[in-house]
């Protein structure tokens, strides 16, 4: 028996005058990224874009009123699916192949690689799950979902900055995740968006393209910064407490792998 359609398939939550969070919550967790969408002054930011099995723009088109900017914090399915949605299309250049050709996307265990196949065992999957507890409607086939390939409009490196006419959030590469994983960081209210690099639940370094080495030096960097508020790319968002304290045991976790290795 198929899961419940359900509508609306997103669910919003505004974090401020500004800051809008939507996600999906009828995905499993292990796939249901956060979608945050700013407002500015002369243009909107929105960082990831979920699974894209339904629209953004149709469900909160109080939102998606005007020009935005949508950046993907890295190209892994679960926050790109919606990136085609948008005109002005910015990753990672290390990221950009793979939205021009997705490489992977599944909703069932089944679908996933052995190693991840293990995440999701975890989180109490049995193999011949879904990740869907319902369907956006009733054609849904979860067996053909696939993402949609787009071609990036802005090629965001180091030190870039994110312009809305009243706030600027600057690109930071963040390898380790995957190598081209950025977040962005606004200095002067202490704001990072982290997507897959820091959030409150299991981190992931072992995938194809990640580098622990690399997460390790993007670890110590994000230590460094005066950080007052994270919004994750899953999960909630962090207080600068919480946010230190995964920093603090992923780097811990990576250490000892590191001795263990070499012993």
């Amino acid at each position: 028996m198929s899961p419940r359609v359900a509508q609306p398939w997103f669910s919003l939550n505004r974090i401020d005058d500004t800051i809008t969070l939507l996600t999906e919550p009828y995905t499993a967790p292990f796939i249901r990224s956060n979608i945050w969408h700013v407002r500015g002054r002369d243009r909107d930011l929105v960082v990831d874009t979920g699974l894209g099995i339904s629209s953004l723009r149709e469900a909160a088109p109080e939102l998606f009123d005007r020009e935005a900017v949508a950046v993907a914090t890295h190209a892994h399915y679960d926050h790109v699916g919606g990136l085609y949605e948008f005109e002005v299309r910015a990753v990672h250049p290390l990221e950009a192949d793979t939205l021009r050709s997705p490489t992977f996307a599944a909703l069932r265990v089944a679908d996933f690689p052995p190693s991840l196949r293990r995440e999701l065992a975890r989180d109490g999957h049995a193999p011949g799950d879904e990740l869907l507890t319902a369907y956006p409607d009733r054609d849904f086939d979860p067996s053909t979902f696939r993402v949609r390939p787009v071609e990036p409009t802005w090629l965001v490196e180091e030190g870039d900055a994110i312009d809305l006419g009243d706030r600027a959030f600057e690109v930071l590469h963040l390898p380790g995740h995957s190598p081209g994983s950025i977040a962005l960081w606004e200095a002067e209210t202490g704001i990072l968006f982290s997507g897959d690099v820091v959030y409150d639940g299991q981190l992931l370094d072992e995938l194809p393209g990640s580098n622990i080495a690399d997460y390790v030096a993007s670890m110590e960097r994000l230590r460094r910064l005066p950080v007052k508020a994270v919004h994750a790319g899953h999960y909630s968002s962090l207080d600068a407490h919480r946010f230190a304290e995964l920093v603090d045991a992923y780097l811990r976790h990576a250490s000892s792998e590191q001795l263990r290795y070499r012993d």
